[in-house]
């Protein structure tokens, strides 16, 4: 009796060892992929995650890292290609580092607004830029994460019209040469500091001011230390909403065909959330008391495109690219 159990207990547990063995690896275990942000779980984007997630829930779970918990600001991209993250917001200001055409996508007033950006990276040539990164950087991009038009925050109340009243002002911009630059071309003197530290930086005096979407400036409380808002529109804010290569390469064409398309379906709702609290953020702001107005947008424009094109990082953009950009409807 006890053989004839133990025989069939036998037969039964290779049964079900072999019908483990059988199944794809992906039905045996349901993959974690972190993910890791500088932005703050009062954020759209976090929203956005959220979203992204429930509609991965059945093949992916996702662990969230907002505030730069799991990686300071910055670092994000080599991490991905480490290996040691599997997806996250990347700047594209990260990525002009190690592919210098992609600075281009970061100069200012390149993009007219979220509608010109996402058609931009809809187009034949946003696939190559894609591309471009895909091969020289070896991670996947998503889709453009769309956060806002950045605009000049001062702590004081001394009007700003063009460039020149910028001068000597300490304009707290992300650490990195390519946002270094993005602050001179406004006239300022730009400052590396990392975003969580700015309310503080703003607080102390360490900086004048800072340039941000609106949300943002909702989001980490910096209307609290500022006393004007310039709107400058300088640059249509976007990260890329990016995935370890090696991550992406795992899955199956069909699951990466769901995988684009929840992204697709989050960054759309996001960028319209955004667009529609942007609208809503300036009268807030007024009513906060804060003096929010326009200046001369014109000759901030002709200031920083001229650095733009006369810098070295021009010599790196293809040829013909701001023309094709600006042609795109």
């Amino acid at each position: 009796m006890t053989h004839s159990t133990n025989r069939r207990n036998l037969l039964a547990a290779g049964a079900a060892l072999a019908t483990m063995t059988a199944l794809p690896t992906w039905a045996q275990a349901q993959p974690n992929l972190r993910f890791a942000a500088v932005f703050s779980d009062k954020d759209i984007r976090a929203e956005m995650m959220n979203m992204f997630a429930k509609e991965v829930a059945a093949d992916f779970k996702l662990e969230m890292h907002l505030n730069s918990t799991l990686f300071r600001q910055g670092t994000e991209l080599v991490a991905l290609q480490r290996d040691n993250l599997e997806i996250g917001n990347i700047s594209p200001q990260d990525i002009s580092k190690q592919v210098p055409a992609w600075s281009v996508l970061a100069s200012a007033y390149l993009f007219r607004d979220a509608n010109h950006l996402t058609q931009f990276f809809a187009s034949d040539l946003g696939a190559q830029m894609k591309k471009m990164v895909e091969d020289q950087v070896k991670v996947k991009i998503l889709g453009p994460t769309f956060f806002g038009t950045r605009h000049v925050g001062l702590k004081g109340k001394k009007k700003v019209n063009v460039p020149a009243d910028l001068v000597g002002v300490k304009l707290r911009m992300p650490p990195g040469e390519t946002w270094q630059m993005l602050g001179r071309s406004l006239g300022a003197n730009p400052t590396p500091m990392a975003y969580a530290e700015t309310y503080t930086g703003m607080q102390t005096g360490a900086v004048d001011g800072q340039d941000n979407p609106l949300p943002n400036v909702q989001n980490m409380k910096f209307y609290e230390v500022m006393g004007q808002i310039v709107l400058t529109s300088h640059l249509v804010a976007f990260d890329l909403l990016t995935v370890n290569l090696k991550t992406w390469n795992s899955m199956s064409p069909a699951r990466q065909k769901a995988f684009q398309a929840a992204a697709d379906k989050a960054i759309a709702w996001s960028a319209a959330e955004h667009t529609k609290r942007e609208a809503e953020l300036a009268e807030t702001f007024r009513k906060a008391g804060l003096d929010v107005y326009v200046p001369n947008v014109n000759a901030f424009r002709e200031h920083a495109q001229k650095m733009y094109l006369a810098s070295d990082d021009a010599k790196n953009w293809p040829a013909g690219i701001v023309d094709k950009i600006n042609a795109v409807k």
